[in-house]
């Protein structure tokens, strides 16, 4: 994507640490708001607070091969308006994104129809099958430099394997993130969290155990390898206890939770609604009240979307026969500041850290997640944060409708955003 857009000065803006003042966005970095032209674009930020642009490590754009449900310009359009100038995008696509002319099929796509950075992430296993492992290292050496690779949908529940992929990635410092999901405790039948809930609705239960003893496994791993390890869409409080025995330790991992996890419960399942089919699956009240403390506290590091678009003749379905996964990128701010901005959990200072600095560490992105001073690169987004709205599914940039939070009164802060000075998403 070309920098070379025409200056943008923004006035009257507020910041994370109570100051204000003026920014100024010349070749897509931020310099000294003196030196603003006579031609600059002038956009008037008074009353509105200013965050580095958000960094989503875990987004499911589609593209190649389910682009009736999603595309790289749909899926990060839908980012721009969620306020996002980077995502991940996961490589469960089709064909999957286990080599490097895949990786650079999404990277180049992305230069030319993004409205965000879209980083690939590559496949652990060839195919997602989980016996061999991918073209790891020539995913990282292709244009798309990729460093951050996920079976995503899938567990790689060979240990070995998982080794093998956690030793090859230390060379150029790469993560492996990890769905856990032991197919074994929670095999293809398991749609809801295993409890009172799914015995009374007849429903495959995906007990929490599930998930921890992969987290379990896979940080031990971690330490033997001295290799980056990564926990997608941690959703239990098991897991949240292995996280920071692991942490005490000074093992490598970081995890990251889903805004949806942060909210919705096993509670939404009663109505046998697919909407709320996820994986993993929505948990009890004290699951969410953990995952809230532990992005506190710093067990867990990051906000991941985990954004899954699907058709409607994939999704409604039976409970038990509908696809996983609802979408999340435009909804993830408004969700974060709902559940730990208005509850006074944590100020925006963390909430900068956990959706854009963090995730752009993880993801090895120096471009994205940094302050907004003088030579950084122009990404921010500008919010105002006591804007409120009704959610409507209808509404979306997204080519899904699969939306959880349709009906529902939530934050929707977002006015502008900004991608190394370009403006991807602007309120009408």
């Amino acid at each position: 994507m070309s920098t070379s857009q025409r200056p943008l000065l923004i006035t009257g803006v507020e910041f994370v640490d109570g100051s204000g003042g003026d920014l100024l966005i010349i070749d897509g970095a931020f310099v000294d708001p003196d030196r603003a032209p006579a031609d600059v674009e002038r956009v008037d930020a008074t009353g509105l607070l200013a965050l580095p642009g958000l960094v989503d490590p875990h987004t499911h754009l589609r593209e190649p091969g389910r682009e009736d449900t999603e595309t790289i310009a749909t899926g990060t359009a839908a980012a721009a308006r969620g306020g996002f100038t980077a995502v991940a995008a996961m490589a469960n696509t089709q064909p999957v994104t286990d080599t490097a002319e895949a990786a650079e099929f999404v990277h180049d796509t992305a230069l030319r129809e993004g409205a965000a950075k879209v980083q690939p992430v590559g496949a652990v296993s060839k195919g997602l099958a989980g016996e061999e492992l991918a073209e790891l290292g020539l995913m990282a050496r292709s244009r798309a430099g990729v460093r951050m690779f996920s079976d995503d949908g899938r567990c790689v529940a060979d240990p070995l394997l998982m080794r093998r992929a956690l030793e090859y990635v230390r060379a150029f410092d790469g993560v492996i993130a990890q769905h856990a999901q032991d197919p074994r405790l929670a095999g293809p039948g398991a749609c809801c969290h295993e409890g009172e809930i799914s015995g009374r609705l007849g429903l495959g239960g995906w007990p929490a155990v599930a998930e921890s003893v992969i987290v379990a496994r896979d940080v031990q791993l971690a330490e033997l390898t001295g290799s980056r390890l990564h926990v997608c869409h941690v959703s239990t409080a098991e897991s949240v206890e292995v996280l920071q025995w692991a942490k005490r330790r000074g093992i490598r991992v970081s995890a990251e939770v889903t805004p949806h996890h942060l909210l919705l419960t096993t509670d939404e399942v009663l109505g046998y609604d697919p909407t709320y089919k996820v994986n993993p699956p929505l948990r009890p009240a004290e699951d969410v009240q953990a995952l809230r403390q532990a992005l506190v506290d710093g067990t867990v590091d990051a906000v991941g979307t985990d954004h899954a678009p699907h058709a409607r003749q994939d999704k409604e379905h039976a409970f038990a026969d509908a696809a996983f996964g609802m979408l999340g990128l435009e909804t993830a701010l408004g969700v974060v500041i709902e559940t730990m901005i208005d509850s006074g959990l944590i100020d925006w200072s963390r909430l900068v850290e956990v959706m854009s600095a963090a995730p752009a560490r993880i993801l090895g992105l120096s471009d994205q997640g940094q302050p907004l001073v003088e030579g950084s690169p122009g990404n921010l987004t500008l919010i105002d944060p006591g804007a409120r709205a009704r959610v409507d599914a209808g509404d979306s940039l997204s080519l899904s409708r699969n939306n959880p939070w349709h009906g529902r009164d939530l934050p929707d802060p977002v006015q502008l955003t900004v991608w190394s000075g370009r403006i991807t998403y602007r309120r009408s």
